[in-house]
């Protein structure tokens, strides 16, 4: 968006136009003509130059009644006018170059801009329509321009306008400082180009020094012109972009020095808990500026140039040395022109020259004046012969030329541009019938055509082209202002930023080179927010920028210092919720002292088992081992023994394979105990009726086949449960994290409540139906006293089952194996010790009682 003086410049752009087709029909005659700073050297073609030779000028006050008058340009601008004598350098190398335009005359004509839009405006219409009070054309007004390029201007918003109207008439513009990135428009700025990478680049490589450093929170001023308004706009949409950082205050530094307005912005300078400040503006905004910043004492700040004043020597003072020193900036692209340092030791004030602008340059590098009437005190009359090498003045320090180099790449730009337009060979041109253009009634649109596609490398092997929107290949150097012993500032390169083959930035940095301007000599940190420590989260509120916050502890299972988010499943958040951490395991362990217990009781009772079958086996011969059918308590044993060591099948980490053979194995080997008791009862029953008259019978359905029959059948029962049990819905390895979020319990899901609670059942059953039977043949005889002790065993089984039901489902994780372990091992015990005890007591420790009589009831004592 142009600038409101803008606007009202194209419409008297608008009006001179008008006025010069409304002429005669065969010529043109100027309406007025502007008096302004220039320089000029005849050519066979010239290139047309817009420059600061003066930084300010003074309009005197219109009235109805006066004549105009013609500004005053005040202020000389030494570098402004080495810019100048770079383009006559150039354009005189170029002449001397037998390769590059042979047989042509390169020629120049120079304005000063002054500072003034206007005035630039003004001499840019003059480089378009010439300075002859009277010029021949074709065609209203369509003959050739006195000049067919323009290099130059060197503000943004002045390129702008020039752009806006020279465009019209194809009229390519190569800029050499104008970095505003509303200038890459070719719809708007179809022949603008320039030498100096745009705006949007400078942006992100100014962001990208930021996060370089990690200063996430700054400030950020620009200057109130077009220059200043894009970049504040480029710079909050790439920041948006990147949501990386924030600006914690955007100011527009004014056009004019307005006291109080600089006094308002370095106050929100100093108070703002930002440490760091970006600067896009001018020299003299920045001369302002500091001013006001050394007036308030504002220190403990690290600045960042623009390209602008990142090496303006008129800030490097020791006044401001405290606040400035450590500066980083991005500037031009350092270049070296060889015999530039020659060229400007020959200039010599020109008594020829109108606008006196080079007797301007002598009196200001000497400080004097030609006219004597001109002295103030302290200043000589200038004869003209002084030495130029004895000068104190930058204007031939051409150690760092930055703004000089991009006019030298511009000037060569528009020259190689011109060789291809003349070395274009007949009926192989680009334009209308393969034509080419011809020197005689060259056209500017011709030009523009061969400097779209220019390619060439300077001496300093750099190379130069355009892109698609009229920009050079973007590179800046990372300048450091050094303070040094004397108290001066010494400018420094510490890096440089380009554009990657990637499409990024490349930054490179001497880190080790940077002089930082804090006690510790480390970079200073600039957020808003301190990172929040581990087992926090961000909590930002509406109002306030991203990079604010407060920090919130993250709930438990939840970790980071962005933003909490749970563990993964099997992960826990550490007590300080900086990591997620394995989640703890619990499962009945043979390490731990309670899975010792279990797992040394069950091998004990195991042993047992096996000690009873010994003595059993050794005394298979003995009355009380044949008496009490000595094929089923062998194979009780040995169920027992079953019983004793399937529960070592609940103990150590659950997997698949276990926890599928866990309660088969249990409940097949209770089944097949608990048959044989019950068999036992059954026979106990029938021998007692057969040893009544007429119950002989009864023996015959209780025979050893009978008898190992009947427990097959019923384990067989308890296999098939077992079996449908597995294939319809098997148990399986569960990772339990209901009883403790921080702790995985791993436990055997039964798979099928049903099929378990058949399996007990059927087992309940057995047991309870041995009870009855043996309970009813409690009283029987001595001779058949097992039942007795029968009963008391099924008794302590089944108290033990009952009780286990409860505690099994009231307890927790490797608890409620332990639970079901401990009923295996008690009911087993209680089995052993109720079936097995007396007979072993009686056995090894009263033989005498072994006996057939002693059975049979007809022992008696002694």
């Amino acid at each position: 968006v142009c600038i409101t003086n803008t606007c009202l410049l194209l419409s008297v752009c608008f009006l001179f136009v008008c006025c010069v087709t409304l002429s005669l029909p065969s010529t043109c005659d100027l309406r007025r003509k502007f008096y302004l700073n220039e320089m000029h050297k005849s050519g066979d073609v010239v290139l047309g130059g817009l420059f600061e030779v003066h930084y300010t000028s003074v309009f005197p006050k219109l009235t109805f009644t006066s004549e105009p008058q013609q500004p005053v340009c005040k202020g000389f601008d030494t570098l402004g006018f080495r810019h100048a004598m770079t383009m006559a350098f150039a354009v005189e190398e170029i002449n001397n170059n037998s390769s590059l335009l042979p047989n042509l005359t390169l020629g120049y004509s120079l304005y000063d801009n002054c500072g003034a839009l206007v005035i630039g405006f003004s001499g840019a219409l003059s480089l378009a329509s010439g300075r002859d009070e009277q010029f021949l054309l074709r065609q209203n007004c369509s003959g050739s321009p006195p000049v067919l390029g323009v290099v130059g201007d060197h503000y943004s918003t002045f390129s702008i306008a020039i752009a806006n109207v020279l465009g019209l008439y194809n009229m390519p513009i190569v800029s050499y400082f104008a970095t505003c990135s509303c200038l890459s428009d070719r719809q708007r700025f179809p022949t603008f180009f320039r030498t100096i990478p745009n705006d949007a680049f400078q942006v992100r490589a100014m962001i990208h020094i930021l996060q370089h450093f990690g200063w996430t929170w700054f400030g950020l001023l620009v200057s109130d012109d077009d220059y200043g308004r894009h970049v504040a706009q480029s710079f909050q949409a790439d920041l948006a972009e990147s949501g990386e950082s924030c600006l914690a205050y955007l100011e527009v530094l004014p056009w004019d020095s307005n006291p109080g307005e600089l006094r308002r912005i370095v106050h929100a300078i100093k108070t703002s808990t930002a440490r760091v400040v970006i600067v896009f503006a001018h020299e003299i905004h920045m001369i302002q500026l500091m001013e006001e910043v050394a007036q308030q004492n504002v220190t403990g700040r690290q600045w960042i140039a623009s390209e602008t004043w990142s090496s303006a020597a008129v800030l490097q003072t020791q006044e401001l040395t405290p606040y400035l020193s450590g500066t980083l900036g991005i500037t031009i692209r350092r270049g070296e022109i060889p015999g530039f340092l020659d060229f400007l030791l020959k200039i010599r004030p020109d008594p020829n020259d109108t606008s006196e602008t080079s007797l301007q340059f002598w009196e200001h590098t000497f400080q004097c004046k030609f006219n004597p009437a001109d002295r103030e005190d302290g200043e000589s009359v200038c004869t003209g012969h002084e030495n130029m090498e004895l000068a104190e003045t930058e204007f031939l320090d051409v150690s760092n030329l930055r703004p000089e180099y991009n006019v030298y790449k511009a000037v060569y730009a528009l020259a190689h541009a011109l060789d291809d337009m003349l070395r274009c060979e007949p009926g192989e041109g680009p334009f209308t019938g393969r034509s080419c253009a011809s020197l005689q009634a060259v056209e500017p649109w011709q030009l523009l055509h061969y400097l779209r596609k220019v390619n060439f490398s300077t001496e300093f092997g750099d190379e130069v082209s355009f892109d698609e929107n009229g920009n050079a290949l973007p590179i800046y150097d990372v300048m450091n202002w050094l303070r040094l012993p004397d108290g001066k500032i010494k400018i420094q390169n510490v890096g440089e930023v380009k554009k990657s083959d990637a499409g990024g930035e490349e930054l490179t940095l001497d880190e080790h080179k940077i002089f930082w301007n804090t006690d510790s000599k480390k970079p200073i940190r600039s957020v808003c927010s301190e990172s929040c420590p581990p087992g926090t989260r961000m909590a930002r509120e509406r109002t306030q920028p991203e990079c604010c916050f407060s920090c919130v502890s993250c709930s438990e299972g939840k970790i980071n210092s962005l933003e909490c988010f749970s563990c993964p499943e099997d992960f826990w958040s550490s007590p300080q919720r900086d990591l997620c951490v394995l989640k703890k395991t619990e499962f009945l362990s043979y390490e731990e002292p309670l899975g010792i217990c279990l797992t040394t009781t069950s091998l004990l009772g195991t042993f047992i088992c096996a000690v009873v079958l010994g003595i059993f086996i050794y005394h298979r011969s003995t009355p009380i081992v044949r008496a009490n059918n000595s094929e089923l308590s062998f194979l009780l044993l040995v169920s027992l023994k079953l019983c004793f060591l399937c529960s070592l099948l609940f103990i150590g980490r659950p997997r698949l394979w276990t926890c599928q053979l866990r309660h088969a194995a249990f409940g097949i080997s209770f089944v097949l105990c608990v048959s044989c008791i019950l068999v036992k009862t059954m026979v106990v029953l029938a021998v007692f009726k057969a040893s009544k008259a007429g119950g002989g019978a009864s023996l015959k359905w209780f025979g050893a086949t009978q008898q190992r029959g009947t427990v097959l059948f019923l384990t067989c029962i308890q296999a098939a449960i077992c079996i449908a049990w597995l294939v319809s819905s098997s148990p399986a390895p569960y990772k339990n994290t209901k009883y403790h979020n921080d702790k995985i319990v791993y436990e055997c899901a039964v798979g099928s409540t049903v099929a378990f609670a058949v399996l007990l059942g059927y087992i309940g059953i057995l047991a309870i139906l041995s009870f009855v039977l043996a309970f009813l043949a409690r009283n029987l005889p001595n001779n058949f006293n097992e039942a007795k002790l029968i009963t008391f065993s099924m008794l302590i089984f089944c108290a033990v089952w009952v009780a286990f039901v409860p505690a099994y489902i009231n307890s927790p994780g490797k608890y409620a194996d332990a639970v079901e372990v401990f009923a295996i091992l008690a009911s087993s015990f209680g089995l052993l010790v109720a079936l097995f005890g007396p007979k072993c007591y009686l056995i090894l420790l009263k033989p005498d009682r072994n006996t057939k009589k002693a059975i049979i009831g007809r022992y008696r004592k002694s």
